[in-house]
């Protein structure tokens, strides 16, 4: 199996875990804070993440970096992408918190969120100057189509001022995303993911100290989603993120990671009970069509 499939495949393992997470989130802000919420599920993971390493770090010693220029490299990519990660997701996290009960939140956010799927080729593209393959943008555009289909199967109806802060969400991700793509070649993914939560974890703990008053009770009640966000979504998807993407092109990965639509969608209607129309089926398929458009420019440039 080549490099180029397994990224592939890391980062839409990645995007089925943060698809199912959208549920959680939209559980957890209707008891916790936004800034408390993403404290929370930033130190599980940070503590995940240390006992992963911790234990590869027995097994293989020089998994640690041994010179203080790699060191300083780590601290200072895992501290960018922290504070891109930490800026994007206050504002979903806030946003989700903002709609009303009737709106499908989990839905609209994550096609909202998923925008970054055209926004990174065209910082790409015009902002960095690399050359993106006319099927990647053909696949974007054709995803957009799709999450459309999923998220708004009855029609756009009323805008929120929640969309307004997922959309500056989308943009921070796509910030991160590339950020990513500049640091992971020279560092180790899994620590880096882990100085990147641990920055996101301080300024959250920073955040929430002087805008919150966070409850235990709240916090118990909603253990269950800080759980799954901090271990599968936090510690597992984002490091499979930064893995994936050390073999994927930005604009192809934010094609991939833009099946997490497909699976906000599935969440929904597995764990809350939420029926799928003949829409949003299609544009399930849809997602899945751009997928593989996206991955064509790699077979062609084979042959």
């Amino acid at each position: 199996m080549s490099k180029k499939i397994l990224g592939s495949i890391e980062l839409l393992i990645a995007a089925i875990i943060w698809g199912f997470a959208f549920v959680a989130q939209t559980s957890g802000a209707e008891t916790i804070p936004t800034f408390t919420f993403n404290c929370l599920r930033s130190f599980i993971a940070v503590a995940f993440l240390a006992l992963l390493c911790f234990g590869i770090s027995l097994k293989k010693p020089d998994f640690l970096p041994k010179t203080r220029e790699s060191r300083k490299g780590l601290i200072i990519g895992g501290v960018c992408c922290g504070v891109a990660l930490f800026t994007a997701t206050s504002f979903q996290q806030y946003g989700i918190g903002l709609y009303p009960s009737d709106a499908g939140a989990s839905g609209r956010a994550g096609f909202i969120t998923a925008l970054y799927v055209v926004i990174v080729p065209c910082i790409t593209a015009l902002l960095l100057r690399r050359k993106v393959h006319g099927l990647i943008w053909l696949g974007g555009l054709i995803a957009v189509l799709g999450m459309y289909m999923i998220c708004f199967s009855e029609g756009l109806g009323a805008v929120y001022l929640g969309d307004l802060m997922v959309l500056i969400c989308s943009l921070c991700f796509c910030v991160q995303i590339l950020l990513i793509d500049h640091f992971v070649a020279k560092n180790n993914g899994i620590l880096l993911s882990t100085v990147q939560f641990l920055t996101m974890g301080v300024l959250s703990l920073i955040f929430m100290l002087i805008f919150e008053r966070p409850s235990l009770s709240a916090i118990m009640q909603s253990l269950l989603p800080l759980l799954y966000l901090g271990i599968m979504s936090s510690g597992v998807a984002y490091t499979l993120q930064i893995v994936g993407q050390k073999n994927t092109e930005p604009a192809v990965a934010s094609i991939i990671m833009s099946f997490e639509s497909v699976f906000a969608l599935i969440g929904g209607w597995l764990i809350l009970g939420e029926k799928l129309s003949g829409t949003e089926l299609i544009g399930c398929a849809l997602v899945f069509v751009a997928i593989i458009v996206a991955q064509a420019p790699g077979f062609i440039k084979k042959k």
